[in-house]
This record gives C-alpha cells, sequence and structure tokens, in this order.
C-alpha cells in the first residue's frame, strides 16, 4: 500500500507558538521560535547526528535546506568561533524537539540562539521531530517554510502557496552561490587538543582546491598532510587551475544538484583528467568528477545525512562509519569502462566511491574530514599524498 501524507493539523496557533513549520503539502507543525525572526523556504531534511550541530550548520553543502535534527540535545554545548566550516552558514534554518538550554561546555563563548541571530538563521523548537522525519523517510524531502514571529502571526494559506511555489534543489545550481568569490591561499591545519589549529610551514605538495562549497577542516586536512592549498572557485577554468602548477587537483564537497554545476564544471575536469595529474574529489566533488568521465547522477528519494553511516571499501572489506550530507548519488550502472566502483554504502548499497583504473584519479561521496569514526578515513588523504609523490617521483 502506497504511503499517503499524514493529515493536516490545525491552522490555528495553540497558546505560546512563536512559530511555524509548514510543508508543500499542507502539514503545520506549531513551536516555539529561535534564532532571528524571519521567514525561510527551503527542502526540508533531517540529520542524525548527535554532535557537530555547529559544523552542520555552517556546512555550505546545506545551501537551500532547513535541516530537522532528530538529536534532541541541540544546543547544548553552546557556540564557539572555532567550530565553524564557512564564516556564512548557507543553511535556510533549523527544526527543534527540545528548546536550547544554556550551554555547559568549557569552550562555549555563545548561546545558540544568540549564534543563530547573529547569522541571521531562524529556528523552531517543540516540534515532533520524528514525525517530521517519518514523514520525510516515507514520502521524500519536502518544501517547506520556517516561520518565525515572537507575536505569533501568521498566514497559513499563504505559507502554503510560498512552500509549493519553491521549485525544489533538482536543477538547481547552488554552487556558485557558496563558492568563494576569488582565489585564496590555505595553510591552517586540523585542530589539536590543548593547542588549537596550526599552520602549515613546510609543505611539500601544492594543491589546487576546486571550491564548489568547501568546508574547512578539509582544507585543514590536506595542510595536516604537507600540502599548500591554493583554493580557487567553482567557475576557475582548467587554464586558471593549471597556472598555479599544482601536484594535484582537488574538488570540494557542495550543495545542489551536481548536473546543474557540471555544465560549467566538467569541461574543466574532462580538461584536467587529461593531464595526468593526481585528482582527489569528495561529495560533490565526487559527483562532479563522474560527471566528467561520463557517468550519472540522480536525486535519491531520501538523502544521506548524519555521522553513523557505514560505508564498505571494496578492496579491503574494512567497513568505515562516515559523515555525510547529500541528496544526490552517482549512478553506478553509468560508469565508463576504465573506472571501478571503490565504496558501497551498507545502508541501501548506493555509490560511495569510484576510481579511475590507469590514472591517479579517486574520490569519495562521504565526508573523511568529519573523522566521526573517529578516524576512519583519513586515509584518503594520505592516499592523495602518496599518488603525488610519485606522480613526482
Amino acid at each position: 500500500m502506497p504511503p499517503t501524507a499524514p493529515p493536516v493539523p490545525s491552522t490555528l496557533p495553540p497558546p505560546g507558538a512563536t512559530a511555524v513549520l509548514v510543508l508543500a503539502d499542507g502539514s503545520v507543525f506549531w513551536g516555539r521560535g529561535l534564532g532571528a525572526s524571519r521567514r525561510t523556504v527551503g527542502e526540508v531534511c533531517f540529520n542524525t547526528s548527535m554532535t557537530g550541530y555547529q559544523e552542520i550548520l555552517t556546512d555550505p553543502s546545506y545551501a537551500g535546506q532547513i535541516i530537522t535534527f532528530t538529536f534532541p540535545h541541540i544546543g547544548n554545548v553552546g557556540t564557539n568561533p572555532e567550530d565553524i566550516e564557512t564564516v556564512v552558514p548557507a543553511a535556510r534554518g533549523l527544526v527543534l524537539r527540545a528548546d536550547v538550554t544554556e550551554p555547559s561546555n568549557w569552550r562555549a563563548t555563545r548561546h545558540l540562539d544568540a549564534w543563530l541571530k547573529q547569522h541571521e538563521l531562524p529556528g523552531i523548537s517543540g516540534i515532533d521531530t520524528r514525525r517530521v522525519t517519518r514523514r520525510i523517510r516515507d514520502l521524500g524531502p519536502p518544501t517547506g517554510v520556517l516561520a518565525h514571529d515572537p507575536d505569533g502571526r501568521f498566514d497559513i494559506p499563504a505559507l502554503v502557496e510560498e512552500a509549493r511555489a519553491w521549485p525544489g534543489l533538482e536543477g538547481m545550481d547552488l554552487a556558485i552561490d557558496v563558492t568563494c568569490r576569488q582565489t585564496y591561499q590555505w595553510d591552517e591545519t586540523r585542530y589539536v587538543f590543548g593547542e588549537g589549529y596550526g599552520r602549515q610551514e613546510n609543505p611539500r605538495h601544492h594543491v589546487v582546491a576546486i571550491d564548489y562549497g568547501a568546508k574547512r577542516n578539509i582544507l585543514r586536512s590536506l595542510a595536516s598532510q604537507g600540502c599548500r592549498v591554493t583554493v580557487v572557485p567553482a567557475t576557475a577554468t582548467a587554464e586558471d587551475v593549471m597556472r598555479h602548477q599544482p601536484d594535484g587537483v582537488f574538488l570540494s564537497n557542495g550543495p545542489g544538484d551536481p548536473a546543474a554545476t557540471g555544465a560549467y564544471a566538467v569541461p574543466t575536469l574532462k580538461t584536467l583528467i587529461d593531464t595526468g595529474l593526481p585528482i582527489f574529489g569528495i561529495c560533490l566533488g565526487h559527483q562532479m568528477l563522474a560527471l566528467a568521465l561520463g557517468g550519472e547522477t540522480r536525486k535519491m528519494e531520501i538523502g544521506h545525512r548524519g555521522a553513523n553511516h557505514p560505508v564498505k571499501a571494496l578492496d579491503s572489506g574494512r567497513v568505515e562509519i562516515t559523515s555525510q550530507n547529500h541528496g544526490f548519488c552517482v549512478v553506478s550502472e553509468t560508469l565508463p569502462e576504465g573506472v571501478e566502483v571503490s565504496h558501497v554504502s551498507l545502508f541501501d548499497g548506493t555509490n560511495q566511491g569510484i576510481r579511475v583504473k590507469d590514472r591517479p584519479i579517486f574520490s569519495v561521496q562521504y565526508h573523511p574530514e568529519a573523522s566521526p569514526g573517529p578516524q576512519d578515513s583519513q586515509y584518503l588523504f594520505q592516499r592523495f599524498v602518496r599518488m603525488m609523490d610519485e606522480k613526482r617521483g
């Protein structure tokens, strides 16, 4: 029996309601507002991570999305200026089960509510997040409008129409919105407890990273492996990349439909593939590489977002616990001869990695820099460096 949309709740706000989440199918979820007092529209997704909410909210891959956190204790460790992946969050808003409590962590410098207001991000708490998650699981990620008004004034029919009018992520190029505007250098290394972030002062290799929405910790991971990193915009041409005389090319994570971003990114990558340089891609970078090699991507019925996703490396049989955030995937059956699947999801069997057999080129769908394992996937950065070592001879 096919799943059906949930019944539409009453559109009359209950006492004390200062925020509402309205879906395109007419579903209405009342709650208490937090963060910025404003309205936002986007694709409603869910994330199952138990930690790292500040990194999640600042991950550029969440552009265009309203994040439902399945873990109830969001905000309990506050916020700080170090645990961010980009300066300006790209997410549209957040949905929580419990009210945000006072922070209890020695690194906290600010309450989550104040941090959200600073970044103009609206949120809603007091929501049955299990119900929202089941709705996404059964019917796919819906378009929704999250509205926060301290006076509790909402035009529900207008909000429903706004949700229905939003075009959705399929066919949408969001990398162009979150990429850097100009080339810059990166040398900050990964966080060391008691010491903070360091600097790479003796790099062995020069990597050009194409920024489709790069997370800072990916760049830190490259720097920690002995790389001097030059970051270029998503629209950089092959000539722009090669002008820097790199030892290797990195393709970053990012948001949106890979086919839309591929309109300008794929021609660049095809030329870079022909140079013979080592190439390593993550997330959207993985999907861009697959398209450039002749494969296809598709929108997933249920995206992968969380820090508990098991992935199997086919060459070793080893299982990695990974962090993921994607709503599109590479279709393994479309990969051409000479390109093989290297990793698969143990949740649904979808593609999680590819490797070119006769060239130093590989990519993964998940986020090895996030380290939920905690160090299960750091070997991928080491593999990239070994490829550059071998290329140099």
